[in-house]
């Protein structure tokens, strides 16, 4: 790594093999002091995350012009000039949702909030109580925690809820009585952004799943799936994180009207490349012709689009009914 004093005692600490020089030519361990300051700590720990400056850059370089080029590299066999696939998407997702959880919000204030997931099943209305600055969530004709459990406890086995049903109405309900609508919010999205680089990783393996299903099997393994799928989930973090920045950084000289302007420029231009990026890191990394990729891509997009909202739907329901 290129930090700290090489030891006086020559006998490698791993190995017990004789070190003549930095690094162990039995175990390849660097002969160093393992007592450390918590700058040497944190040195050593973005320099492992990063694999040295110029292979980090080289990566993010690649990784955002060169749709599909960092996974030929790294399955061709050049992987020592690159950050390995999942290195890189858990340090883009570390720094991507650390900026989130740190900028300030600019939205404006949102007014009452009404959401309904079924109209015959689940109704959830958000209604401001001024007096007591307490939003009342219904869920179909149960307005309390107490007059659920009496329609509970004193209805027919028929008409009992299901006991799931009946514990996920009771912990909504439960939410909303013991928090105010802006306890709510921030609770909400606390929790969410910071469980959501897991909804993210759980679905990686699903994203790799389908390309699997619309490739050759004889020509590409899973494995080739998976880091072409830790690639791209990769970029679209760190498209964001860098849009994030650029809109902190003209925001610095204040919310004006150029600002609001030349952020809202920078997102659709964003919001365009990522859109665009998957078909030709499609087509140039698994061969198709251009007519076949852009068919195959739309298909995968419609098919991720609908199973990504549901695992996001059923998360941030998770996350709701678990505010404390």
């Amino acid at each position: 790594m290129g930090h700290g004093h090489t030891r006086v005692d020559k006998t490698c600490l791993n190995c017990n093999y004789v070190v003549e020089n930095r690094f162990c030519p039995n175990c390849g361990q660097e002969n160093i002091d393992t007592r450390k300051t918590f700058h040497h700590l944190f040195v050593h720990f973005f320099e492992d995350l990063t694999h040295y400056e110029n292979s980090f850059w080289k990566t993010i370089r690649n990784l955002i012009l060169k749709p599909a080029s960092l996974t030929k590299e790294y399955l061709s066999g050049k992987r020592m000039s690159y950050l390995a696939p999942v290195r890189l998407y858990i340090f883009i997702s570390f720094a991507t949702f650390l900026t989130i959880s740190l900028t300030p919000e600019r939205e404006l204030e949102d007014g009452p909030v009404k959401v309904n997931f079924d109209k015959d099943e689940i109704k959830i209305d958000s209604i401001t109580d001024r007096s007591a600055d307490k939003p009342k969530f219904v869920f179909l004709d149960y307005k309390s925690v107490e007059h659920l459990d009496s329609l509970q406890n004193n209805s027919t086995a028929e008409d009992k809820l299901p006991p799931f049903v009946y514990k996920i109405f009771r912990k909504a309900i439960h939410v909303s009585e013991v928090n105010t609508q802006e306890e709510i919010e921030e609770k909400f999205k606390e929790s969410f952004i910071h469980n959501f680089p897991k909804v993210l990783f759980i679905y990686m393996p699903i994203f790799a799943f389908f390309l699997w299903l619309f490739h050759s099997k004889k020509k590409w393994y899973y494995f080739d799936h998976g880091i072409f799928t830790l690639h791209y989930f990769s970029f679209l973090l760190i498209s964001y994180l860098i849009v994030a920045l650029v809109k902190e950084i003209l925001y610095i000289f204040g919310e004006n009207t150029i600002a609001n302007v030349l952020s809202g420029i920078i997102g659709f231009v964003a919001f365009l490349w990522t859109f665009y990026y998957f078909f030709p890191a499609h087509h140039r990394f698994y061969g198709c012709s251009r007519r076949k990729s852009v068919l195959k891509g739309v298909l995968l997009f419609f098919i991720n689009g609908f199973f990504i909202s549901l695992l996001l739907a059923a998360f941030a329901f998770y996350t709701f009914i678990n505010i404390h």
